[in-house]
């Protein structure tokens, strides 16, 4: 059995930075895909972070804050700039009526993660006999992830994710309120626990989140929680499936050292979100293009609208990421923390070459 079936990271996720001209409607193109999830963040300016995915569509009402709790198009897109079309090898934006801009504000400076979806799949439960709710959405079983919208019931139920196996992690936010972002976490103390993107919370136990039940290879449990299944509220989830040589959903314990913590994930690293679990701080995400030399260094905050943070956390390597720093956020002595990581290139490859370390 081949280690790895992806060679190539790029083909499936990819980080993509652009610096702003002051345009009305621009593109971002080289991604080397059709992005089905765009998820983007000022590095210059204190903005929200935006994200918008090809299932929902494109448009001046359909992004997401993940630093918020707003609604879909809650947060004025239409001021500060949204995505106007999913593009063969990128995708088109829209500037902003304001002069703080999401995309496209004259010599600022924008992270964009971008991940590959793509094949659309419709569940009608009660003829499929899959899962107890509807669900609509795209998936990609090669690379692990699938985008799908359903809509809440108030009541116990399960949701079609459009994968073959389970999912590591999954995200999932209400469209139509006002309700935190609730992450499932295969590493967390159990699937009765859940833990928020929008806030710098520890994971905390609440059964009726994801039912006290871990995802199938077919379906994730949804208990009785607006923040999951409002009755007559759409929400949509992403779902993440590991992939040996490609994405790795793990847990480590800090050491509380510079000399930190090694995890091992089996590939180099193209991008890194750790959240300790066992305390409050923030989800703090890396990448391979906004510093390119160890020790890795200009985070971002998913919950926090701050700008880049020079703040050398780690180093990439072959086929991991160790610690390079005593911080709190991420090599607490005896803390606990997840992650979530894709890779650049695997460790071995499909024909068994192994990869050289940064």
């Amino acid at each position: 059995m081949a280690f790895t079936s992806i060679n190539d990271g790029k083909l499936y996720f990819n980080t993509k930075l652009h610096t702003g001209d002051g345009g009305g409607s621009g593109s971002s193109t080289g991604i080397g895909f059709q992005p089905n999830m765009v998820w983007s963040k000022s590095r210059t300016e204190a903005l929200n972070h935006t994200m918008f995915d090809s299932v929902r569509g494109a448009g001046s009402n359909k992004e997401l804050t993940p630093n918020g709790t707003s609604a879909e198009g809650g947060a004025n897109s239409a001021g500060f700039g949204y995505i106007s079309a999913f593009n063969s090898d990128g995708y088109s934006w829209t500037a902003g009526s304001t002069n703080t801009e999401n995309f496209n504000k004259s010599s600022q400076t924008y992270a964009n993660w971008n991940w590959k979806a793509g094949t659309s799949f419709t569940n009608d439960a009660s003829s499929t006999g899959i899962g107890t709710i509807d669900s609509t959405g795209s998936a990609n079983d090669t690379a692990g992830f699938s985008i799908c919208s359903y809509t809440g019931t108030g009541s116990n139920g399960t949701v079609k994710h459009g994968l073959n196996s389970a999912p590591k992690m999954i995200i999932v936010k209400s469209l139509g309120a006002s309700e935190s972002w609730f992450v499932y976490h295969a590493d967390l103390t159990s699937a009765t626990y859940t833990i928020n993107l929008d806030t710098t919370g520890a994971q905390f136990s609440n059964a009726s989140t994801w039912n006290s039940t871990a995802p199938s290879s077919s379906v994730f449990s949804i208990g009785t929680d607006a923040g999951t299944n409002g009755s007559s509220v759409n929400f949509i989830a992403y779902c993440f499936a590991e992939k040996q040589g490609y994405s790795k959903f793990g847990s480590y314990t800090g050491n509380g050292n510079a000399d930190g913590t090694f995890a091992y994930t089996g590939f180099k690293p193209a991008w890194l979100m750790v959240r300790r679990t066992d305390g409050a701080n923030s989800w703090i995400i890396m990448d391979n293009k906004r510093t390119t030399f160890n020790p890795m260094g200009e985070e971002l905050k998913a919950e926090d609208t701050s700008t880049g943070n020079v703040a050398t956390r780690w180093d990439q390597l072959s086929n991991g990421f160790k610690l390079r720093n005593a911080g709190a956020a991420v090599n607490a002595s005896g803390g606990t923390y997840i992650y979530m990581c894709f890779a650049e290139n695997p460790f071995t490859s499909s024909t068994g070459t192994p990869v050289t370390a940064r």
